[in-house]
């Protein structure tokens, strides 16, 4: 493509809302503008990287068994009213009523269209397995979206979603979408990990997120590099922590603590190790205020918290709802407290002699003792991990932390949408039963961005070769010399031909311009044509990533330009 014909604007500067270096270098780079908040326009360039991600995603779905089907993003609410999310998805979910005050919504995942689809024509064993995936545009009505397409309110995704006669086939479907997904993000040059994850709103009994490494990634990580175990910080499994045999429990004592609500100030008035706390927060949780309780060194998971209670939602009481159950901020512990669920971090039990809140002002216990002081309703693993945390699948591996961004997600649905929407079979015994499904997705535009999250430098993106807009960009410094710009013709028409992309900058513009814009869009390969090159017989071609610079003639340009790509991709 004659960049002259092309149409990719760059901006010297990201806008003051830009965040995060892919949101800053797409709209810098001409890939995306933006419409409205998390709404954005793909440009030429953008989409062309897309289309090559939804190459890789078809190809590897296809591989793998998935048919392509095509569903309506409007969804009627009957559908959703059927499987029990009508009211419990939350404000996220785009409700419209139609001139005939019939409520849809736009569809924000196709879990309950996918069912009454299946459910209209699968009658029978005999037609099952089935593995049925799209690649469509969706909405969630973000309350914050930021960084770009990375949480944007409308994004495309590729959802697949199998329906198997039974848990064993269910389990192939599932392990076949695994395959496929490390197959993909791999093709696609990422540095990734499948971890372990909390299945939330789309629900199910397992799930595994694919996290791309990076240092901008809002989600946190487990991984344990001695056994390969990973988890989301969600859904990491952390050990109970042995009690010490070593110290006596003694009685339960008060101690004044003026001016000192913290654990850091409590723990500095008395001169103690904020591990011998019990850290006391009080918590709503559907509508019923509990005492959630925690190592003083910790902090509380709320994911975990939820999972642990089987609620809804819960969010920090306010200091009037504190003070309703008969304690205060900053000064509130289980000893004496009444009529409210006490719910306790499994590393409490392991406290001896602890210090907590005395639920009066500046005043705390100290020889605080679990069993003895105070007994909780429940012990559960609710906290976060940290670095050193025991690994819960070999012996002697310790967890480490990383960020990461979430690019995929697969889940074993079970029977949750199934069994609410009918979507019945007949088995071999001629009995009815519900179908096994499983849910599979993939964010497009946010593997794109998180490519760059990963590939960047000070100067502008570093595609990997699979994705770049073009495969290479070959760059004449001077349009009034006929030998540099017939060189420059030659190999660009040369490297069209055998069956590559290349972009020709062919604009009249200075050679830093042409450099500096070159390094900002990504092109994985810059091949320069200048006089100074060509008075020695040669052309340079420089590896974007690497900054290296080779030297060719220009008949061996082809040659050196396929060798490099094929090895840059090779290491991708």
């Amino acid at each position: 493509m004659r960049l002259t014909k092309f149409y990719i604007p760059a901006l010297k500067e990201a806008p003051a809302d830009a965040e995060i270096a892919s949101h800053k270098l797409m709209i810098r780079a001409g890939f995306i503008r933006k419409l409205a908040a998390g709404v954005y326009s793909l440009l030429p360039a953008g989409v062309k990287v897309i289309r090559k991600i939804e190459a890789v995603i078809r190809e590897e779905m296809n591989r793998a068994g998935a048919l392509e089907v095509y569903l309506p993003s409007v969804q009627p609410a009957s559908l959703w009213e059927e499987s029990g999310r009508w009211e419990v998805y939350g404000k996220e979910l785009l409700r419209i009523t139609d001139r005939h005050n019939r409520e849809f919504c736009y569809g924000p995942t196709h879990e309950e269209v996918i069912t009454d689809l299946v459910r209209r024509d699968v009658r029978s064993y005999r037609d099952l397995p089935l593995n049925l995936y799209q690649i469509q545009t969706k909405f969630r009505d973000e309350i914050r979206p930021r960084f770009g397409v990375m949480r944007a309110r409308e994004f495309s995704m590729k959802d697949a979603y199998s329906f198997d006669a039974d848990e064993e086939g269910a389990k192939e479907n599932y392990e076949a979408m695994r395959k496929a997904y490390t197959a993909i993000f791999s093709r696609l040059g990422l540095k990734f990990r499948a971890v372990e994850a909390d299945t939330g709103q789309i629900g199910g009994s397992a799930s595994h997120e694919f996290m791309v490494l990076a240092e901008t990634g809002e989600d946190r990580i487990a991984h344990c590099d001695k056994c390969g175990y990973a988890a989301n910080v969600e859904k990491v499994e952390l050990s109970d922590i042995a009690v010490s045999g070593d110290e006596n429990v003694q009685d339960l004592q008060s101690v004044d603590t003026p001016n000192a609500k913290t654990i850091e100030e409590v723990s500095e008035f008395l001169d103690m190790d904020s591990s011998r706390f019990i850290k006391t927060l009080i918590y709503k949780a559907d509508g019923n205020i509990i005492a959630v309780l925690i190592r003083g060194d910790y902090e509380v998971n709320e994911t975990k918290l939820l999972r642990a209670i089987d609620s809804g939602e819960v969010a920090l009481a306010s200091e009037e709802e504190v003070e309703s159950v008969g304690t205060m901020v900053g000064f509130a512990g289980p000893v004496g407290l009444e009529n409210v669920r006490i719910i306790a971090d499994s590393s409490v039990k392991s406290i001896v002699n602890g210090v907590t809140g005395a639920n009066r002002v500046d005043t705390h216990f100290f020889n605080v003792n679990p069993g003895k002081d105070f007994t909780p309703g429940l012990y559960a693993d609710i906290r976060e991990a940290v670095p050193g945390d025991p690994c819960p699948r070999c012996d002697d591996g310790k967890l480490s932390l990383a960020r990461g961004i979430e690019v995929g997600h697969i889940f074993q649905l079970g029977v949750k949408y199934s069994e609410a929407m009918k979507a019945n079979f007949l088995n071999r015994e001629g009995k009815e039963r519900p179908m096994i499904m499983g849910c599979y997705g993939i964010g497009v535009g946010r593997t794109g961005a998180a490519s760059i999250e990963q590939n960047h430098d000070d100067n502008g993106i570093i595609w990997p070769p699979s994705i770049a807009p073009f495969d290479v960009v070959v760059l004449p410094l001077s349009l009034k010399d006929e030998e540099v710009v017939r060189v420059a013709e030659s190999i660009y028409e040369e490297l069209k031909n055998g069956g590559f992309d290349p972009a020709l900058d062919d604009r009249n513009l200075r050679p830093g311009v042409k450099f500096n814009e070159s390094d900002l869009v990504g092109y994985p390969l810059q091949v320069v044509v200048g006089r100074k090159g060509l008075a020695d017989g040669v052309v340079e071609v420089k590896i974007r990533k690497t900054g290296e610079r080779m030297t060719v003639a220009p008949e061996g340009a082809f040659h050196k330009i396929k060798e490099t790509l094929e090895k840059l991709s090779s290491i991708d």
